[in-house]
């Protein structure tokens, strides 16, 4: 007799770990992420943290979570789950909104006493019933029970075989996708390098699990999820903040300049300076500064020096920094500002993502201080766009803000690490050898480009001096006169207009011939271009545009948004980048979907507005 089996074959499946912020769900996560990204899955995540960092045990408050999309066409972690995993009471109640109909739920009932029900604020005994569940499979597991068999012993205090909970689950998961786990056990080896004893437990109870959901197969759905056919070449899991740090290297390596970064730790961009801080064996120089303002000034310094300077930060960081990039701007020295957005006014909510920078970004310095922003649109492309903010720093001589968020700065996606001959060299504008250097100043610029010359400390016969206040065009001395401030600001604000003949075209996907453009910029990439997939395959034709390149925007963008009888700019604030298009295409009505919540898009949110906006 065959044993029944209920197996689901699925393009693409997307798994939610929650449970206390103490309870390991993002490195359960993690590890199912890499894992499945080494098997030619593509992936999207998103780490969902509390905003509190110490809130009550077992309360709502405390819950975090951690989703992830794994298989084939994957660009967001997806608007609902298959399998949610709740390590308790509170985890249940806070997540079950995000599970499809008729998913897959993974408890831990051992955690489900009345002290747990009471802390999780339900009503009754029976949670199940409570929050109407009966629709769902329940895979009722004794999680802590089993973890505490699976080590029985070891001579493990009580503390640390709690510690253990999350791998037991992971274990689970492992056995519901057909996850090898033994590449989670390497997975596991790795973290606890220097805790062997560790690694074996975890490897004890992560075998635990796998048994466990083994004997229990025929009672849920189990998954087989398609792989794509990659690419060649040699693939990891990778989050956005360290993807950032990376190609902050490889422009190092492709300028020529030592990496300097200059930075204070603040929620989400500190991954930046612990990334790079462990990089001394490629020549980065990494300092932790004592505030914001010594962050950015420290970075100022080195980019005089000859470096390529760079600090992170994230929005009320941004603001300190104001004055110091005013500097940068008049004394036209490279730097790179990686501003990780998250929500706001003040500090805010540190773990939550918001696009509520922009307006700072571009405008936020007292002056005329133009600078050029950037915006990388995936955990990936925070790669691509940091090598691209050090390349306009670094060949026009100026300021460039990078603006990330938190969703990829926390978030990964499935990288192919790209060969260093697939990037361009980046060449700073030094002073030619044809420029007599007993006539050269400091502001002397190259006549196409408008940008200034770089000349390094130490360099015979280039001795100068740099500062904030106003230089006279010709001469580089310190001036007050009217026509000449007019006139540099005027430079400086044709200087950054020009890098738009070095930056690439705006391309359209979807239908471009439709008469909606959907537009967006920056991290919401995944969830708009799902969106736009989804409404030209149900005949609401739109076509996508997405900016990566807002201050200078690509030489064709309004020529292409002009096109269209309908523009609709969907973005996670109040309108700021539809008022930024507004003002440079004021002929057309730019209609708006904004989402100021802390949370990233639902794909269903931008399709039901399009849908809407254009009846």
């Amino acid at each position: 007799m065959l044993e029944k089996t209920n197996v689901k074959v699925l393009d693409k499946v997307v798994v939610r770990f929650s449970g206390d912020s103490g309870d390991g769900m993002q490195l359960a996560g993690n590890i199912f992420t890499n894992v499945s990204a080494g098997v030619g899955n593509q992936v999207s995540t998103f780490p969902d943290y509390p905003a509190e960092i110490r809130a009550p045990q077992g309360s709502l408050s405390g819950v975090s979570g951690f989703q992830v999309s794994v298989g084939r066409g994957v660009h967001t972690p997806g608007d609902q789950c298959d399998v949610l995993v709740a390590m308790n009471p509170a985890a249940l109640k806070q997540n079950v909104r995000f599970l499809k109909p008729g998913g897959v739920i993974i408890v831990d009932v051992d955690s489900f006493t009345e002290n747990d029900l009471k802390k999780a604020q339900f009503k009754t005994l029976d949670p199940i019933a409570e929050l109407g569940l009966e629709g769902f499979q329940i895979m009722e597991t004794p999680v802590t029970s089993m973890t505490k068999a699976a080590l029985e012993g070891r001579g493990m205090d009580n503390k640390s075989v709690l510690k253990c909970r999350n791998i037991f689950a992971l274990g689970v998961v492992c056995w519901l996708f057909d996850r090898d786990i033994n590449a989670a056990k390497r997975h596991l080896n790795k973290k606890f390098a220097k805790k062997p004893a560790v690694a074996e437990a975890n490897s004890l109870v992560l075998d635990a699990g796998y048994n466990f959901g083994h004997n229990t197969h025929a009672s849920v759905s189990t998954y087989r999820i398609e792989t794509e056919d990659p690419r060649p070449g040699i693939y990891t899991d990778i989050n956005g903040n360290t993807a950032t740090a990376w190609g902050l290297i490889m422009a190092s390596e492709k300028s020529g300049r030592p990496l300097f970064l200059g930075s204070y730790p603040i929620t989400p961009a500190t991954d930046i300076l612990h990334e790079l801080a462990k990089r001394k064996d490629l020549g980065v120089k990494a300092c932790q500064m004592e505030d914001e303002i010594a962050g950015v000034c420290s970075a100022i310094g080195a980019s005089f020096a000859g470096n390529l300077a760079v600090t992170s930060t994230s929005g009320p960081g941004l603001a300190l920094k104001s004055e110091g990039i005013g500097l940068a701007v008049i004394a036209e020295l490279p730097l790179v500002v990686i501003d990780v957005q998250r929500g706001g006014p003040s500090t805010g909510l540190p773990t939550k993502t918001e696009q509520t920078d922009l307006m700072q970004a571009l405008y936020g310095r007292n002056g005329e201080s133009p600078v050029a922003v950037v915006a990388p649109a995936s955990p990936t492309d925070c790669f691509t766009m940091a090598f691209e903010a050090c390349r306009i720093a670094i060949e026009h001589m100026t300021p460039v803000i990078l603006l990330s968020d938190a969703f990829i700065g926390n978030g990964s996606s499935a990288w192919r690490i790209p060969e260093a001959d697939e990037f361009p060299a980046i060449k700073p504008n030094y002073l030619p050898s044809d420029i007599d250097k007993t006539s050269w100043k400091p502001y002397q610029r190259d006549a196409e480009t408008l940008v200034r010359y770089w000349a390094i400390p130490g360099t015979e016969g280039l001795q100068h001096r740099l500062g904030g206040l106003e230089k006279d065009c010709v001469t580089s001395a310190i001036s007050t006169d009217p026509a000449n401030h007019e006139k540099m600001v005027n430079l400086r604000r044709e200087k950054i207009a020009r890098i738009a003949n070095n930056i690439p075209e705006l391309t359209v996907q979807g239908n471009a011939d439709a008469d909606t453009i959907l537009v967006g910029w920056g991290g919401t990439y995944g969830h708009l271009m799902t969106a736009t997939d989804q409404l030209c395959a149900t005949g609401h034709d739109v076509a996508f545009a997405h900016f990566r390149y807002i201050n200078p925007l690509p030489k064709n963008a309004l020529e292409v948004l002009s096109r269209y009888k309908n523009i609709i700019v969907a973005e996670l604030n109040t309108g700021m980048f539809a008022d930024y298009l507004q003002a440079k295409i004021p002929g057309k009505t730019i209609k708006r979907i904004n989402k100021i919540q802390g949370q990233p898009f639902l794909v269903k949110e931008i399709v039901d507005s399009v849908i809407d906006l254009t009846k």
